[in-house]
């Protein structure tokens, strides 16, 4: 089993929901963690809440490649390395195709995808230095199609596609891909506010569990692509 304590992990869309799940993880296991958002307020509230000295918080919108460029130096400034990369940030519009509209479709693929390619490019050697992991967050809507669906699983085919590739590319520098495929997880995706009726769905700390155990994985094992689904529906 891998020690993971004392890495150096960034997390974009950190501030709430599914990120903030996996910063919490990390930080409890030892991890020194920078999490990003579009917001710098919203970022230094949950540095706050997480309660650790080693938590960085960064603005950056991942849809702008100089952002993420930026979170990185500012990541080597104050940690001297890093090893841990959770492309995590994205948002979903549903609506019927013929009634999609351009922005809705652009903001997911600028997001969901560019943005995944962009924290990747950004991070990608730092990560040959410290022979790191890069784990995107993608869905199960990466696989399974559904009606009002097309521009979320465009944007979520795509990061799947994108993420299987890097890791052929980048497993000859000892760098390790996965992307984890979650189905329903209480979130504020999509404008939802959690409430007690989301207790049949996965939590956000159990998508942070899974992150740690993929990272203390022993280096010979590379799970490459994970689907995770509720025990039960609604």
């Amino acid at each position: 089993m891998q020690n993971i304590e004392g890495k150096v992990a960034y997390i974009t869309g950190g501030t709430k929901g599914i990120g903030f799940g996996i910063a919490k993880a990390l930080v409890e296991n030892g991890v020194k963690v920078a999490i990003s958002g579009r917001n710098l307020a919203d970022a230094e509230k949950a540095k706050h809440q997480l309660g650790n000295q080693h938590v960085l918080a960064i603005q950056s919108d991942v849809r702008n490649y100089e952002d993420e460029v930026k979170a990185v130096d500012q990541i080597i400034a104050s940690f001297g390395r890093l090893d841990i990369v959770i492309a995590n940030a994205g948002l979903g519009k549903f609506a019927p195709i013929d009634e999609l509209s351009l922005e809705d479709w652009n903001a997911m693929i600028e997001t969901n995808l560019n943005g995944v390619f962009h924290t990747m490019k950004a991070t990608v050697e730092a990560l040959k230095v410290s022979k790191g992991y890069y784990i995107s967050i993608a869905s199960l809507a990466g696989t399974n199609f559904f009606a009002n669906g097309a521009g979320y699983n465009a944007s979520k085919f795509g990061v799947v596609g994108f993420t299987q590739a890097a890791m052929l590319d980048l497993r000859n520098y000892d760098i390790k891909c996965s992307t984890i495929m979650p189905g329903s997880v209480t979130s504020h995706f999509n404008e939802h506010q959690p409430n007690e009726e989301d207790g049949w769905k996965i939590q956000p700390t159990d998508i942070g569990q899974m992150v740690v155990d993929l990272l203390r994985m022993n280096p010979n094992v590379l799970p490459s692509k994970i689907e995770v689904r509720p025990t039960k529906t609604k």
